[in-house]
């Protein structure tokens, strides 16, 4: 029981990135983003072609990583969402379906089916009270848990974060007061980016990188972020740890290949009876 416990922490926090990144994008932007798997998907080949093609070592290809994911994430912006944006989220919606099929099959088409794998030396586990502790698991947590204190202190203790803490809320009161909506709209998309590809990086090392790669990630993703309220920073980590847990105690009583049933079952509960999550605001209606 100790290591499933401890198996889906590490889970929830692989899912806390891209959780995160898609509850930033979905306040300022108020549609859900259906590309957070292939986001994450691409950032894990990106940092397999820096890696395993160019020879980097694994942290610098994960930056590497993150940095181009990035730029892709704010060119979709510029290229599709910037001229959809007044359209509803519907709209906007729809064109995040047709982003995820073109980013996963730039990665099909240049690398094929075949799962990869990064060139990473492969350590004993650590033995604690009895507890299986993976290398892998300890770089996720680390990893996962600088860049939530990091995007907590820019939210909380940035005028950026001031600035989409305002978009987010009021986007008309915000520009009145001289806040650029679309500025920071790109700067979104741009940490958004940036944490998808580092959880493709952590979920290529749990697992190995192939096409599918997000979407056997998409709908825990989804899960989490609306079990903490879409739209709220600390709701999307608190509901990925707990979709995590979740899921690997589940396998006490069902087989690990429907693992998912629970993220379709806590989806279904919260839509039914609390539609705003863990943490998310009643909606103001006009």
């Amino acid at each position: 029981m100790a290591q499933l416990v401890l198996n889906g922490f590490v889970t929830g926090l692989l899912l806390a990135l891209p959780a995160l990144a898609l509850t930033l994008t979905f306040g300022i932007l108020k549609f859900p983003n259906f590309a957070i798997g292939a986001m994450l998907t691409f950032g894990a080949y990106a940092a397999w072609v820096a890696n395993s093609l160019l020879g980097m070592p694994l942290a610098v290809a994960a930056v590497a990583s993150a940095v181009v994911m990035a730029l892709v994430a704010m060119l979709c912006d510029v290229l599709v969402y910037s001229r959809l944006r007044d359209r509803g989220s519907i709209t906007l919606l729809v064109s995040s379906l047709g982003i995820s099929l073109v980013l996963e099959n730039i990665c099909r088409f240049a690398f094929g089916n075949a799962t990869r794998n990064f060139a990473f030396e492969v350590a004993r586990p650590i033995r604690w009270h009895g507890l299986r502790i993976n290398q892998e698991q300890l770089i996720t947590a680390i990893v996962v848990i600088a860049c939530v204190i990091l995007i907590q202190l820019l939210l909380h203790a940035s005028p950026l974060g001031r600035a989409m803490r305002a978009v987010a809320d009021n986007p008309a009161l915000a520009a009145v007061r001289g806040v650029e909506r679309q500025t920071i709209a790109r700067i979104t998309w741009c940490i958004a980016g940036s944490l998808t590809a580092l959880s493709g990086v952590l979920a290529g090392l749990d697992r190995a990188v192939d096409p599918l790669l997000g979407w056997n990630y998409q709908i825990p993703i989804f899960a989490a972020a609306i079990l903490g309220g879409l739209g709220s920073p600390t709701g999307a980590i608190v509901g990925a740890i707990v979709i995590g847990l979740a899921e690997e105690l589940s396998s006490l009583v069902l087989p690990t290949n429907y693992r998912q049933i629970v993220s379709f079952a806590v989806i279904l509960l919260l839509l039914l009876v609390r539609n705003r999550g863990l943490f998310g605001g009643k909606a103001v209606r006009k």
